[in-house]
């Protein structure tokens, strides 16, 4: 048979779904009763059949200023008809330095240093690697081991998978990155259920990061990873003094501290980062998502002066760091990221976030006493729901919840096990609030 006639043989409609194997999906059931959307704008998707769909998690926590606005479009159009790729080994083209000083303008002071990928889940694993070559730079190559914290998530490489604290994205892939440990989460219902921002309990679980020291040596542990509020796993805010208690011990240690501000970058709780909501500032700090408002992927790792100068002793011919990717300050990317920051700045909306918190949360708070709703989380432009498990199916409750909702409500939610996580574009407006959560107390009331 030529290749011809075995193309023809197996082709299918275009509208097939069979083909395409989802991330993190049941594929066989979204294949039966698919979520489609063809369309967006502002704070809306939009069906196929053209039905309007209110976004309330900002796409993937990711499309912060909300869907195809006019400058960050216009911007990725022009880019690609002046420079659609340049070389990031060894050449690069000016925009990547724009946006680097732009982003060390934005963050905490002493992060003086941009690196870009592509993702999370490679900004999550660039740090690692960046931690452990520091230690060795530093002539103490004995600091290999990391930390990270159950519940966690840092992305799906290896590295990521390997710090991380998420049970089925750790249990299917073998023993993973050896001599990694990790701390205890930070949630407990019992003493914080239904809080607003920082919970009062929880900031001695930081002192965990002493007992690992004891266990371990403080002369094998190269770095701590934690996200500042722990999204994926169902938004674990931190408890009040925890961060800080955590900088503490590590530089007591004299071990880096990362953050992974894939999430809560760029506005979701109501500041540049969660470093500076929280009042610390870590030696690396991962990013990407909300970096181009989702629309066009970016990620990468705003590092300390003092990591990037242990690099910086070699001859100067010499590659300083061994790592990085082909598309690494792509100039779509830039282009997008620059527009970006220019909406961020021009519409104020990291402080439309910060004054929209508590509206935001009374709005989420309307859900409390509702019979299946065990417990809210808010925090800046983040509320989570705990849902009653159905008896002897976890995650069916949640799952169930997820397609009422897109299906029959015309909302988005994210869905993680029997927890519903709202992070909405921060352009949101008070009256979608309450649309919002009117409509998911229906899908609620649906699935009970």
């Amino acid at each position: 048979m030529s290749q011809t006639e075995a193309a023809a043989t197996h082709a299918k409609a275009p509208n097939d779904l069979e083909s395409l194997w989802l991330p993190f999906t049941p594929n066989r059931h979204f294949k039966r009763d698919p979520r489609l959307v063809a369309r967006a704008k502002d704070m809306h998707y939009f069906k196929p059949d053209g039905t309007p769909v209110l976004d309330g998690t900002a796409g993937l926590w990711c499309a912060n200023a909300g869907h195809c606005r006019d400058k960050i479009v216009s911007a990725i159009q022009a880019q690609a008809a002046e420079l659609d790729f340049a070389p990031s080994f060894q050449f690069s083209h000016p925009k990547a330095f724009e946006v680097a000083n732009q982003l060390v303008a934005m963050t905490p002071e002493g992060l003086d240093y941009a690196f870009f990928c592509n993702s999370g889940s490679e900004a999550a694993d660039t740090a690692l690697k960046m931690a452990i070559a520091y230690h060795r730079a530093n002539g103490e190559a004995s600091r290999t081991r990391l930390i990270g914290r159950e519940r966690g998530y840092h992305g799906v490489g290896f590295g990521g998978i390997s710090v991380g604290g998420m049970s089925p994205n750790r249990k299917f892939y073998g023993s993973l990155l050896p001599g990694v440990d990790h701390l205890p989460h930070t949630y407990n219902r019992a003493e914080q259920a239904f809080t607003r921002g920082e919970p009062e309990w929880g900031a001695h679980l930081a002192d965990e990061l002493q007992r690992l020291v004891d266990l371990h040596d403080a002369s094998t542990i190269a770095a701590v990873i934690v996200e500042p509020m722990a999204g994926s796993t169902g938004a674990l805010p931190p408890p009040q003094g925890y961060l800080k208690r955590l900088r503490e011990l590590c530089d007591k240690h004299g071990i880096l501290l990362i953050f992974d501000e894939v999430i809560t970058g760029f506005g979701r709780l109501g500041h540049a980062t969660a470093a500076e909501r929280f009042g610390v500032t870590p030696d690396i700090m991962t990013f990407a998502k909300g970096v181009t408002s989702a629309a066009v992927p970016m990620g990468g790792a705003m590092v300390g002066r003092h990591v990037y100068e242990a690099f910086q002793s070699g001859p100067d011919h010499m590659i300083d760091l061994f790592h990085g990717y082909t598309y690494s300050g792509h100039p779509l990317a830039m282009a997008a990221a620059l527009a970006t920051f220019e909406l961020y700045r021009e519409e104020g909306l990291f402080e439309q976030a910060r004054a929209n918190e508590a509206a935001f949360a009374d709005a989420a708070f309307t859900l409390k006493g509702h019979p299946l709703v065990l417990d809210i989380r808010t925090i800046g432009m983040v509320a989570a729901f705990d849902l009653a498990p159905v008896e002897g199916l976890m995650g069916k409750r949640g799952y169930d919840a997820m397609c009422n909702a897109f299906h029959e409500q015309n909302i988005m939610v994210r869905v993680s096990g029997d927890t519903i996580a709202f992070s909405p574009p921060l352009i949101i407006e008070e009256a979608q609030m309450g649309e919002l959560f009117e409509r998911f107390k229906k899908a609620l009331d649906a699935v009970a």
